[in-house]
Order: C-alpha cells, then sequence, then structure tokens
C-alpha cells in the first residue's frame, strides 16, 4: 500500500492526471474519487474518458448518476458514476455496479455514498482547495495498484500529511 500527496496547481493539471491514470487501469478497477463540490473530481474523470479515447467531453453523470462507456469508444470499458444524489447506500447496490466491474473499470464521484460498500481494492484519490487557487491530491493505493500508482510521470509525490489537530 502507498499514501502519498501532490499538488495540482489547476484544473488542467487536475484532468492531466486523469489522462495519465487512464493506461493504467484494468478491468476489474475502481477509482473513488473524493472531494467537496467543485475540486475537480470530474476534471480528473474527463481527462481519463478523453486519454481513452472519448472523442467528445464526458458530461457529468451527476443526473444519470451511471454513465457507461464501451468499446470502440473507449478502449476500455468504463463506468463514470456519480452518487451525490444517492439518499442511502442501499441504493448503489440496486446500480449493478458490480457487473460493471466484470469487464470493465469505474470511476466513482461521491463513492462516500456507498457507505462501508466500497471495493478495498479501490484507488483513493481525494482532491482538496489548496488555499492558491489550485488544488491538493491524496492518495491510498492498496497493493492491487502496487507498481501502477502513482504513475510516473507524477513529479515529485509527496508523503501524505497528518491530519492537523482542530
Amino acid at each position: 500500500m502507498s499514501d502519498g500527496a501532490l499538488a495540482l496547481p489547476d484544473a488542467a493539471a487536475t484532468e492531466a492526471l486523469g489522462r495519465a491514470l487512464a493506461p493504467l487501469l484494468r478491468e476489474g478497477d475502481v477509482v473513488a474519487l473524493f472531494g467537496d463540490l467543485g475540486v475537480g473530481k470530474t476534471s480528473l474523470a474527463r481527462g481519463a474518458l478523453a486519454a481513452l479515447g472519448l472523442a467528445e467531453e464526458a458530461p457529468s453523470p451527476t443526473f444519470a448518476i451511471v454513465q457507461p462507456y464501451a468499446p470502440p469508444e473507449v478502449a476500455l470499458p468504463v463506468a463514470h458514476v456519480d452518487l451525490y444524489r444517492l439518499d442511502a447506500p442501499e441504493e448503489a447496490a440496486e446500480l449493478g455496479l458490480d457487473d460493471l466491474l466484470e469487464d470493465g473499470a469505474l470511476l466513482i464521484e461521491w463513492p462516500e455514498r456507498m457507505g462501508g460498500g466500497l471495493w478495498p481494492h479501490a484507488l483513493r484519490l481525494t482532491l482538496a482547495p489548496d488555499g492558491a487557487g489550485g488544488r491538493r491530491l491524496t492518495w491510498h493505493a492498496p497493493a492491487a495498484w502496487e507498481g501502477r500508482w502513482p504513475p510516473p510521470p507524477l513529479p515529485h509525490p509527496q508523503p501524505a500529511l497528518a491530519p492537523r489537530p482542530r
């Protein structure tokens, strides 16, 4: 397992990180995108989808909840999922996400809405404002991501910071 952090100065850097993530994705992968509204979860997912071959800009799946993409539209079947509108973790079970994982990957925004139902092999990426107009990405990469995350082009990943006392 690895944990780390990275500064993302703007939306373009966030999308570029998504592009770096795309070639690392395999069938059965889950990428959990945590963070408040407007921190770049959709930008990161759009970068990944573009790098997988999606020609148009991916819409936010906020209202559709699950937006699946399949070849030849993209190189790997992937579903972009936004759980923001779910009221209870049980609703996530009704979406058939396990079925989508059988031959593809999941990019999940608002995974905390699943309660304890998030897969243990999920790559957990958390985006937060950095106070200077950019974002700070922190990650938790389980053993399933060993040797794949962080991607090589990331400049000097920093160790994850301990939470500040309140």
